[in-house]
């Protein structure tokens, strides 16, 4: 006997019911215009995120180690002229541009204590004329420019209970940048021993140092367009590279393949070094001037 239609319905399982259901929601949602602007706008968004996450991390990478990037530029150029010649000349250059980097970290930091070194006196004159004591003076201003250093702590402890505090300055003026301590110590020592006035002495040497800082500001101007030279010299072989693969030159493949051109990039490389050496030997003796 044939079974009647709801019959059969009913004995058709559960499953294949919601097999078959979802099947057909899953059709509806693919044909539907809205649900694929949905799905590409959150791939979207998960790119975006995903974007600047990896940006961050390669930033946090190199934001301690930026002689490493020469690292990446020496692959490219050894993938590009097909040589391990690049890949030598970059590990060659990491501990030099280290080396340069460090320097010039060092240099900034002795400008910046120099500056804070002015400050301090500024800020001891303003604190002596409000009516403060010296040791309390000090103490305040040292709160609000700092300036001495990893001496900091011999130097407040001398200032707030009463110990020597022209000692303890000039001790502190032995690091880098911190010369104008010794200044400060020399006042703070005549004021306490011969009864002259200290706030009068540290406006002298204020403003003496921040004449100082200006002509280290002029002469930084000054060689400003030597240094753009020395830069200007140091990348024209990059560039004269460039043009010779504009023109359709295969330059790299003949300086890293070819017995003259391995001969020319060693003296080339070796003329560049010397060059840049004296270029940066005149402007470092400008600045010490």
């Amino acid at each position: 006997m044939t079974p009647s239609g709801s019959d059969a319905l009913t004995q058709v399982p559960a499953w294949t019911m919601a097999g078959c259901a979802g099947l057909a929601g899953a059709l509806a949602v693919s044909r539907d215009p809205g649900a694929r602007r949905a799905r590409a706008l959150m791939a979207g968004r998960s790119d975006e995120r995903r974007g600047p996450a990896v940006l961050a991390t390669v930033r946090a990478f190199f934001a301690g180690r930026r002689e490493w990037l020469c690292a990446p530029v020496a692959a490219f150029l050894a993938l590009l002229g097909e040589s391990v010649l690049p890949l030598l000349a970059g590990a060659v250059a990491v501990p030099l541009v280290r080396r340069w980097l460090r320097r010039r970290a060092q240099r900034r930091g002795r400008e910046a204590a120099a500056d804070a070194v002015t400050a301090l006196c500024g800020a001891v004159v303003g604190e002596l004329r409000a009516g403060r004591e010296p040791g309390q003076a000090l103490l305040a201003a040292v709160r609000d420019a700092g300036a001495l250093g990893t001496a900091e702590p011999a130097v407040l402890a001398a200032a707030r209970f009463g110990g020597d505090v022209a000692g303890a300055l000039r001790q502190a003026a032995a690091g880098p940048g911190l010369g104008g301590l010794a200044g400060m110590a020399a006042c703070w020592r005549v004021a306490v021993d011969g009864g002259a006035g200290l706030a009068a002495g540290l406006a002298r040497l204020e403003k003496a140092l921040r004449g100082e800082g200006r002509r280290r500001e002029e002469l930084r101007a000054q060689l400003a367009g030597a240094w753009s030279t020395v830069v200007v010299l140091a990348l024209l072989p990059a560039v004269g590279l460039g043009l010779g693969a504009a023109l359709g030159a295969n330059p790299l493949g003949i300086l890293l393949h070819t017995p003259g051109g391995l001969v020319c990039l060693v003296t080339g490389g070796l003329l560049e070094g010397a060059g840049l050496f004296w270029a940066s030997r005149i402007v470092r003796a400008g600045e010490a001037v």
